[in-house]
């Protein structure tokens, strides 16, 4: 049976975090900055202990950590702040693992590992270094369970991005998944690019249709796409694939508040992250889905 993953944050105000500008946060001086990140970071730990309560009571066994969760963690001043709760970040992540809740991330755009520009490769593997080190601080695997997914980036150059892969740390290259997208790498180009640098695709139905303006999530491309990807995966059991539906119409890149179409192949799915506008609200609606395959089963 699927189990589906919740992303970041609730439609409902049960779970939510905190954050802070460069802006506010440089007005300050140097102590009243460490004194605003070391509380930011002790509510938002607060708060994921509470995310994991509150997919602990749903049933949700997938959880994605905001990519801000810890603001500025990308920075000396910040990783060291992060550091000095060690101890119960480990506890929060030790209780993930207990509870069989997956913990993934999903860092943000300007993760552009295919760039040509070298400042922005650099930058980016400093934001996935953020990621692996919030990983390692909450003891989860060094491994695609704890995935880090990004997308391929600049168009055309998946040479450069199996490159830039094989020069990463362990502590990002053995977490690091690569998600299919609109415009720049079809399913079939990341799945050549996974191959190549070893590393699990993480498949997209939606954007899969939309890159090849398809009618249904019933096409034949969508499944073996599914089948392709998984065999990507060291242990397919760990096999992560995202879902959303089109707001205004099939093919709409912007994302529903529901998901109301599933593609027929997700059925066969261990892990679905679902990327709908109504979050939780998504999850409770999917359930008589999830109950007509455990029928099915029976």
């Amino acid at each position: 049976m699927p189990h589906l993953g919740l992303v970041c944050i609730t439609v409902s105000k049960d779970v939510r975090y905190r954050t802070v500008t460069r802006t506010r946060l440089h007005a300050q001086t140097p102590e009243g900055q460490s004194i605003t990140l070391e509380d930011i970071y002790r509510d938002n730990l607060q708060t994921l202990d509470g995310a994991l309560r509150y997919c602990e009571g749903a049933g949700i066994s997938l959880y994605r950590l905001p990519s801000s969760i810890f603001p500025f963690a990308d920075t000396p001043e910040g990783l060291a702040i992060l550091r000095t709760l060690a101890t119960s970040l480990a506890r929060t992540g030790q209780r993930a693992l207990a509870s069989g809740i997956r913990l993934v991330m999903h860092p943000d755009q300007f993760v552009v590992l295919s760039s040509d520009s070298p400042d922005v490769v650099a930058n980016s593997v400093r934001i996935l270094q953020m990621h692996a080190d919030i990983m390692d601080l909450l003891e989860q695997p060094r491994s695609p369970w704890a995935l880090l997914g990004i997308h391929g980036g600049k168009a055309n150059r998946a040479d450069a991005l199996v490159k830039a892969i094989a020069a990463l740390p362990d502590a990002i290259r053995c977490r690091l998944g690569l998600e299919n997208d609109e415009y720049s790498y079809s399913a079939d180009e990341i799945h050549a690019i996974s191959l190549r640098s070893g590393v699990p695709m993480v498949f997209d139905a939606h954007h899969h249709i939309v890159h090849e303006d398809l009618p249904s999530y019933d096409h034949p491309s969508v499944a073996q796409a599914f089948l392709k990807a998984r065999a990507t995966w060291a242990d397919p059991a760990h096999q992560l694939v995202h879902i959303s539906n089109g707001r205004s119409g099939f093919n709409d890149r912007q994302h529903a508040d529901l998901i109301d179409t599933m593609p027929a192949c997700y059925a066969q799915a261990p892990w679905i992250e679902i990327e709908a506008k109504s979050k939780e609200e998504a999850i409770d609606a999917l359930r008589p889905w999830l109950a007509s395959l455990d029928a099915a089963l029976a």
